[in-house]
């Protein structure tokens, strides 16, 4: 017991930290949803990416902790790779949308409720967004058509966001807001 002693502690410590980041991504995400109005269903989706990578490194950590053999591990995991690489050969627009998805998650400005404009040199995309998934943006156009747009091409194409709450009422003239008059106005 005592020749473990110090690989006990550390995996306990690698086990808080493990829960630690979980908390923090989590909160993160949570946050994130709350200014992007995301659904409740991508919340869970990046939740559990998130969580796989977080035990991933864990477990990594763990191997290196408990000093399992390199070699034998490095067999294994070039082994497990190698399989997930030649299924994932046939599906890497999948990998490319769920990315693509995460990064449109965390950092792009749309939102649930916008209009957006996909600039495309032969013809424009326009509608407002119904939802954005794991692999689609959902729009719908004025003429009520529903379009999917893969996350992968959001981010590789130009596109136009208007937020619909800043869009100046076209009746009001500039200078002057809709609550006052406009010799009220300044």
């Amino acid at each position: 017991m005592e020749t473990y002693r110090l690989q006990i502690v550390e995996t306990i410590v690698v086990l808080i930290l493990i829960i630690a980041i979980r908390f923090l991504i989590r909160h993160s995400i949570n946050k994130t949803l709350k200014k992007f109005h995301f659904s409740l269903q991508r919340r869970r989706l990046t939740t559990k990416i998130m969580n796989l990578f977080i035990i991933i490194m864990g477990i990594v950590a763990l191997t290196a902790i408990w000093s399992i053999e390199k070699q034998k591990l490095m067999i294994f995991i070039s082994s497990v790779l190698t399989i997930l690489g030649i299924a994932f050969v046939a599906q890497w627009s999948i990998l490319a949308n769920i990315t693509s998805g995460l990064i449109l998650f965390f950092n792009h400005p749309m939102k649930i409720g916008d209009h957006i404009k996909v600039l495309e040199k032969d013809f424009i995309i326009e509608g407002k967004i119904n939802d954005i998934t794991f692999f689609f943006v959902h729009l719908l156009t004025s003429e009520g058509e529903q379009i999917t747009i893969p996350n992968s091409i959001v981010l590789q194409k130009n596109i136009a966001v208007s937020h619909p709450e800043k869009i100046p009422d076209k009746k009001t003239k500039p200078g002057t807001s809709k609550t006052k008059k406009p010799s009220e106005v300044q």
